[in-house]
């Protein structure tokens, strides 16, 4: 009996020990990956502010043959959504919500029972292309288990990320330059 009782001791020390660590994480986690893609910053955006054309360099498209894409009315910038369903991966939703044509977008997702977080996308234009930044954050509250998981965000997230801007580089630098603008001509002033 006192076999019993230690070892309930035992569990009820470590159970308490994890929540009260749990307590002082950071309840706020973000992942983000960046990348020098030599095409112009028109062409990167028009790839990540269409939500159909994510499905040529989606790593998770690519990870997971059973992941189902379904599309909203709008498809392309602020108001575009898109659901996704799969076996492995469960189901979601994301909405751009702010598009600045060239710049960046801010998306909201919502993983359902595994919470929401806030996605994004920047892009500054560099001499040979643009840097492409890719990522995403959110708070885990007062969730102790979502804190813990949270310090687990980027080892689990960022590979697929990385792995995402790569082929989105190898898609956007495959897109030909558009065609050079010509000179407007000079106006003929009357006589």
């Amino acid at each position: 009996m006192k076999i019993l009782k230690r070892i309930g001791l035992v569990v009820v020390i470590i159970v308490g020990l994890v929540i009260i660590v749990g307590v002082f994480l950071p309840s706020q986690y973000e992942v983000s990956r960046s990348l020098q893609i030599e095409a112009p910053a028109a062409v990167v955006f028009a790839q990540v502010n269409d939500l159909k054309k994510m499905a040529a360099w989606s790593p998770w498209e690519e990870a997971d043959p059973t992941l189902k894409t379904t599309y909203g009315d709008v498809t392309v910038g602020k108001g575009a959504t898109s659901s996704w369903s799969s076996e492995s991966s469960g189901s979601g939703t994301m909405e751009i919500v702010e598009s600045v044509p060239n710049k960046s977008l801010a998306v909201a997702l919502d993983f359902g029972e595994m919470g929401n977080a806030d996605g994004y996308w920047t892009l500054v234009e560099t001499g040979d292309g643009v840097k492409a930044t890719w990522g995403f954050r959110g708070d885990a509250g007062w969730d102790i288990p979502g804190r813990y998981f949270g310090l687990a965000m980027d080892s689990m997230v960022g590979p697929f990320y990385d792995k995402g801007l790569a082929n989105l580089k190898r898609v956007a630098e495959a897109v030909p330059p558009p065609p050079a603008e010509e000179p407007a001509a000079d106006p003929v002033e009357p006589t």
